[in-house]
């Protein structure tokens, strides 16, 4: 894709991009698709694949107590445990705020560690990253923020999320729909929006403004960034995903580049 060749003007170092369509055709890469990056909050949504394999599995529930008092799995993966960005203290009652919390992600890596009795880092590799093929990812530390990934990978997990294999196609539905619709809160680096509409581990475009993924981008477009310069959206309306990783830190550059880029992707989507 021609639109990719944008990352090229990017001011980084190495960044690498690609677009997957809903049929999981790869319809372009730009850039080192090998080369492994620190995916910082990029993480979450593997994590919470894994978790959401543990539910189907029957080892947890959405429903069922975790992290704080009166929190859910669920409360856990859409940021409204109440708890802290990075710190395992309660902010707020749960279902009350959107909170935006690496602590929570992982308080959800203890949980399900602890339900299947297998570390949350091996579980990930076991449910996700092996049955997909993602052979160059793996998760160091964090469920919220320490995964390292590569283009080629993700690709693959960006086709997965448009026709689900290991998960039911109602349940990839539910993690990427509105949960505790209405809620406030700030989405990292773009300040406080109302509504600040989050799934199960994917962050919902909706009428955010301003917003890192495109102007022509549907509301219905779900994915997550990282504060390591990385970002990886799905937008049903377009039938296509897209990723891109880079090696700097997410700052104005980004805000400025990244909607270009997607709107860049979408139009020549539509064209060909």
């Amino acid at each position: 894709m021609e639109s990719l060749r944008m990352i090229e003007n990017w001011p980084v170092d190495t960044a690498a991009a690609a677009v997957v369509r809903a049929d999981g055709t790869t319809v372009g890469t730009h850039g080192p698709a090998g080369h492994r990056f620190p995916l910082a909050s990029v993480t979450k949504p593997l994590a919470a694949y894994a978790v959401l394999v543990a539910v189907e599995e029957g080892a947890v529930e959405l429903d069922e107590p975790a992290g704080p008092a009166g929190s859910t799995v669920r409360h856990l993966l859409a940021h409204t445990s109440g708890l802290a960005f990075d710190e395992h203290r309660a902010m707020a009652e749960p279902g009350t705020r959107r909170l935006y919390s690496n602590a929570g992600f992982e308080a959800l890596g203890d949980h399900v560690a602890k339900a299947t009795d297998i570390p949350f880092a091996d579980y990930l590799r076991e449910a996700v990253l092996e049955p997909l093929g993602m052979t160059a990812t793996d998760l160091p530390g964090s469920p919220a923020k320490d995964g390292v990934s590569t283009v080629s990978d993700l690709v693959r997990f960006a086709a997965e999320l448009q026709a689900p294999r290991l998960l039911s196609p109602e349940t990839v539905a539910e993690a990427t729909s509105v949960a505790f619709p209405g809620l406030t809160g700030v989405l990292p680096g773009y300040g406080h929006q109302r509504p600040n509409d989050w799934g199960l581990g994917f962050e919902i475009r909706d009428g955010k403004s301003p917003h890192w993924t495109g102007a022509s981008s549907s509301p219905r477009t779900y994915g997550h960034f990282g504060q390591s310069g990385t970002f990886l959206w799905v937008d049903p309306a377009a039938g296509a995903a897209c990723v891109a990783l880079t090696d700097r830190a997410f700052g104005p550059w980004a805000i400025e580049v990244w909607p270009a880029l997607t709107d860049a992707v979408l139009a020549e989507l539509t064209t060909d």
